[in-house]
């Protein structure tokens, strides 16, 4: 995914009220800037940090500029959390993801559960419809990526909801995307959200598919990576999860 003009460097001054951030641009002048995360951003949000953002060019934004990207310990962050379905839907379409290749279409938003919608629906004649939610990995714990970086009742539910398509017998699948590339491994942050960590290893048990794919970026694109191991249990589990 292209970042057509590539990002522009600046510098955090702060991000508060969730969804925007004062940066001071290269000349000095403070702006505010979009920024797409609802997420605690959890060691991504230093103020003085080196951050990069693309100009908005929606007509009808009341801001200038989206923050997408931070560094951290020298390392590229992505904090923008609408990339990642949009690099997932192009991946898949480009048979990046084997376990998700070969299917006829994809949809986004489709309604199912209870009030919900899946991040993309995958079709194809003979086959089950697999459904696919995802997640945004931004947090880094020592070597590891974890998700989530706050309590997400929210995305409880979407387990849940993955664990009721598994016992139809459809296809249900969790994929989370790290945006960086300096992690080793994915576990879930019990120390953060148990409840939700506990959910995610119950869905592993009752048949949803597990995926973690890392991300490498740059100023100029956000490409995907390779897969990272699979790491259910709190610290000190002794080998990775099946995926």
């Amino acid at each position: 995914m292209r970042f057509t003009p590539p990002l522009l460097e600046a510098r955090l001054v702060r991000r508060y009220k969730r969804f925007l951030a004062d940066i001071e641009m290269p000349g000095g002048e403070i702006v505010v800037a979009h920024c797409a995360n609802p997420g605690s951003m959890l060691g991504c949000n230093m103020p003085g940090s080196k951050v990069y953002l693309s100009p908005n060019t929606n007509p009808k934004a009341k801001l200038a500029w989206r923050w997408e990207m931070i560094e951290v310990d020298g390392h590229l962050v992505g904090i923008n959390t609408a990339h990642p379905n949009r690099l997932a839907e192009m991946a898949i379409g480009a048979g990046l993801i084997p376990e998700l290749a070969g299917y006829a279409s994809i949809r986004r938003e489709v309604p199912y559960g209870e009030a919900s919608r899946i991040d993309l629906l995958l079709e194809g004649d003979g086959r089950s419809p697999a459904y696919v939610e995802i997640k945004n990995v931004s947090l880094r714990v020592g070597d590891e990526a974890r998700f989530p970086d706050s309590v997400t009742a929210r995305g409880t539910k979407h387990l849940h909801e993955l664990m009721a398509v598994a016992a139809t017998g459809g296809r249900a699948v969790m994929l989370f995307l790290v945006q960086r590339g300096d992690c080793a491994a994915f576990r879930p942050a019990w120390e953060i959200d148990p409840k939700y960590a506990g959910a995610l290893s119950e869905a592993h048990d009752a048949g949803v598919e597990i995926l973690v794919r890392a991300c490498h970026l740059t100023p100029d694109a956000i490409a995907l990576g390779g897969a990272l191991p699979l790491y259910l249990q709190a610290e000190g589990a002794d080998a990775p999860a099946a995926g």
